[in-house]
């Protein structure tokens, strides 16, 4: 295999691609897997040198599909497989085992070389996980070698994401991160709290779902395409992570041969430090040019937490805001991530305006006011009963 790709390494010294294949978006027809198609694409990222290929038990048909191919192709020991426990659907010790059991049958594989919690959400959801014997389990598994390394995967706020790297002896941990999320979700105060113990991060939602790619507004085009540097948007985001030696390895979901084939082009020039002054200024531009609708003037800076009533106050506006970038839909599902799955709510509605949060915020935004803004965009009947489905199944 000639590979043309670029490496950085875990805490144990294991060389990763910096570009990782994201295995939930292959293309699926009449609801299952199009192996055919799928293969091709693994197999294109395979030779050009990815090792690191990311699926969960949710991924409809994923771990099945990547299971079928790198056993087809006889690869399965020259690459690194990281699947998702569905710690939300264990009730009881037995669980644990009965999940990843399966999984490994469906990866056709007796070890995982990286295991996450997957989506966890907070401490007390990790507290729950302990009194159910996770602690013992994964000793078990580490120790016979079923799995290699432990993770957790993450969406939420930089201060909770810094309390569950304290919770644990992580091998590894995997949160969103993008330069538009520069300053919210973990972050990238999660991204260096993890890197300063040694924590090697796996970055998903580079390109924002997409609209760091194909969806910006034509403001932020034109500065791209003025540019002396001729790089086009999905370029500039993946250059802006791999810049950072904290980033350990970029999930792209890349579901045609012509996205593996630019993607690993783009990782085989990129490494870190490589900006300039310029080219950072030219995506702050970019940014300002994506945020100039936003409804709240909103910077992250968390200087208005905690709130009293645990409110989310940053992820209550960065979803807001998202309702009117990339739609209704991304907007409640980010929303939901940050406040209703959890142990305890930290939504909108908690807020019981005592006006704490004004009193520090640099923006002199008008928080009370814009929580009741973002409630009645975010908060509607799909909220609600999800969140009552949450609690009824105290799945966190």
């Amino acid at each position: 295999m000639v590979s043309r790709m670029n490496y950085r390494t875990d805490r144990y010294g294991n060389k990763i691609s910096i570009l990782g294949y994201g295995c939930m978006r292959f293309t699926q027809n009449a609801g299952k897997v199009d192996l055919r198609k799928t293969e091709r694409e693994i197999m294109e990222a395979y030779r050009a040198g990815i090792n690191y290929f990311d699926t969960a038990y949710i991924y409809s048909g994923s771990e099945d599909a990547l299971g079928k191919i790198l056993e087809k192709n006889r690869i399965r020991e020259k690459v690194n497989i990281a699947t998702k426990l569905p710690h939300y659907l264990v009730k009881k010790p037995g669980s644990m085992e009965k999940y990843f059991t399966e999984q490994l049958k469906r990866l056709r594989t007796d070890y995982v070389d990286y295991y996450l919690m997957h989506m966890l959400t907070d401490v007390k959801t990790w507290e729950r996980l302990k009194e159910l014997g996770i602690l013992a389990w994964l000793e078990e598994k580490k120790k016979s070698g079923a799995i290699r390394q432990i993770g957790f995967s993450y969406h939420g706020n930089s201060d909770m994401f810094c309390k569950l790297v304290d919770a644990y002896d992580w091998d590894f941990c995997q949160i969103q991160y993008n330069y538009l999320d520069e300053n919210s979700q973990a972050g990238r105060k999660g991204l260096h709290y993890a890197a300063a113990k040694d924590i090697p991060v796996i970055i998903m939602e580079p390109l924002r779902g997409g609209k760091l790619a194909g969806m910006l507004p034509e403001e932020a085009k034109k500065l791209f395409e003025e540019y002396p540097v001729k790089r086009n948007p999905a370029e500039w985001a993946f250059r802006w992570l791999w810049d950072q030696p904290e980033v350990t390895c970029v999930l792209s979901g890349m579901n045609s041969l012509e996205m593996v084939k630019e993607n690993t082009e783009t990782a085989s020039k990129a490494w870190a430090g490589a900006f300039t002054e310029a080219e950072e200024g030219l995506l702050q531009d970019v940014i300002n040019a994506i945020n100039a609708k936003v409804k709240v003037g909103c910077t992250g800076c968390r200087y208005c937490m905690p709130c009293p009533k645990n409110v989310d106050i940053p992820g209550t506006f960065a979803a807001y805001n998202r309702r009117y970038s990339d739609g209704r839909r991304a907007a409640i599902v980010e929303y939901m991530m940050c406040t209703a799955l959890r142990k305890d709510s930290s939504a909108a509605s908690n807020c019981v305006e005592c006006g704490k949060c004004e009193q520090h915020c640099p923006q002199h935004i008008q928080i009370r006011t814009e929580l009741k803004n973002a409630r009645k965009e975010l908060e509607g009947p799909f909220y609600k009963a999800a969140r009552k489905i949450v609690q009824f199944l105290k799945l966190y």
